[in-house]
């Protein structure tokens, strides 16, 4: 019964060709434009995505700061003061963290033949490139043999790198911080940098080389990254061991300034989440559109078969074979036309390449430009919008000819 039905339906669509092309094409057009919409929506989702990754996702960074509250006999207004102990203690209590480094940091001369320059000077221990991301284009970064030798090497940002050597080679070259020499061992690959930020300005060289040029007793920060997914109770329980080790009070945020990557990419995806919602409602009215031109068809394709029904009927047909066969019409119509508006969201997706966004704002941000990503996800969604709008317009007129009188049916003229 099933193939006998898809047989008359498709017979019915041969017979009106041009009707049923125009139609498909309203379908396809509205399936295309929900494919397209929700690709731009992925899209966004991947730029975000990129333009965190490029700093490490999982990664905190603890501040010292002052307290605001009096707790633990310590009154209000008292500076926190990181050192290394803090570091072990970390690391000893909060076995989620996964790697961590000390971080301290100044502004320093920098130095290459007649070329001088201020640029921010960073000490860490040589994890802080997994922690922070930092990828190597050239050369190599410092390792725990170079840190335990106290060896003078130094790493260079990309435009640390151009500013004192512009297009020479900078590996193996000597550069002066602060009138100390450093070998050049490793320029970084370029991170992304909008507007006046300095992230790709800043050298690094071993924690314990640092103390060559500042005192490294007390730390500007402590970073580390992680492998749960509960942040926040991570936060939570790293406030409370530094709490208790330096005498403030754990919801004190002026006392510890915790900086959490995790914490900008949670908006960001509830933020894409509602951009794909959005765009998911007006791809849907616009195949909506194209629903309510293939129910206006079906109807006067019941109205100009009247006759045929009405003798289909008197003949032994009954109401729900009626019904099948034009609601199967209306769906094969909608899925030729769902399969041809997929192909051409494809077509598209791969013409348009990547879409400029946040490489107008940004420098080495190309990373963060929208490309349409059609996953399948994405055809699953379009495809159970495109069902939903097929049932109700093929419904309606199905209902209307199941319903029809034979004897009322075979006087239509």
């Amino acid at each position: 019964m099933l193939a006998d039905t898809l047989q008359e339906a498709l017979t019915a669509i041969r017979y009106n060709r041009r009707r049923t092309a125009l139609t498909m094409l309203g379908m396809a057009w509205g399936v295309a434009t929900v494919v397209l919409l929700l690709a731009y929506g992925n899209g966004c989702g991947q730029v975000m995505a990129n333009i965190f990754a490029s700093f490490g996702t999982k990664t905190m960074i603890l501040i010292p700061g002052r307290t605001s509250m009096q707790a633990g006999g310590q009154k209000a207004g008292s500076p926190l003061r990181f050192t290394l102990d803090d570091v072990d203690l970390l690391k000893k209590n909060v076995p989620q963290i996964s790697r961590i480094t000390p971080e301290v940091y100044k502004s320093a001369s920098i130095q290459y033949d007649t070329r001088t320059f201020n640029f921010e000077v960073f000490g860490d221990h040589p994890n802080v490139a997994s922690i922070k991301v930092l990828v190597p284009a050239q050369g190599r970064f410092y390792t725990l043999d170079d840190q335990l030798q106290r060896a003078r090497v130094a790493v260079l940002s990309s435009e640390a790198k151009e500013k004192l050597f512009s297009g020479r080679n900078a590996q193996g070259e000597r550069i002066r911080i602060d009138g100390i020499t450093f070998e050049v061992i490793g320029v970084l690959r370029a991170k992304m940098e909008e507007g006046d930020d300095d992230i790709n300005r800043i050298i690094y060289v071993p924690f314990t080389t640092m103390g060559d040029l500042t005192d490294i007793h007390f730390l500007d920060s402590i970073g580390f990254n992680y492998e749960i997914n509960d942040y926040q109770g991570l936060e939570r329980a790293v406030r409370s061991v530094m709490a208790v080790q330096h005498r403030f009070n754990p919801v004190d945020r002026r006392a510890l300034f915790v900086y959490s990557v995790m914490d900008q990419v949670h908006q960001f995806q509830v933020m894409a989440l509602g951009l794909k919602v959005l765009l998911g409602l007006i791809g849907t009215l616009t195949l909506g559109t194209g629903g309510v031109g293939l129910m206006n068809i079906m109807l006067v394709s019941v109205t100009q078969r009247s006759r045929e029904i009405g003798m289909e009927m008197a003949l032994g047909s009954r109401q729900r074979d009626v019904f099948f066969r034009f609601l199967t019409e209306a769906l094969t119509i909608s899925f030729m036309g769902g399969l041809l508006g997929i192909m051409l969201a494809y077509v598209i997706a791969h013409s348009v390449g990547r879409l400029t966004l946040y490489s107008a704002m940004a420098k080495h941000a190309e990373a963060g430009d929208i490309r349409l990503l059609i996953d399948p996800w994405t055809l699953s969604i379009a495809t159970l919008i495109l069902t939903a709008v097929a049932l109700v317009s093929g419904v309606v007129p199905a209902i209307r000819a199941s319903r029809l009188s034979p004897i009322e049916a075979l006087r239509h003229e």
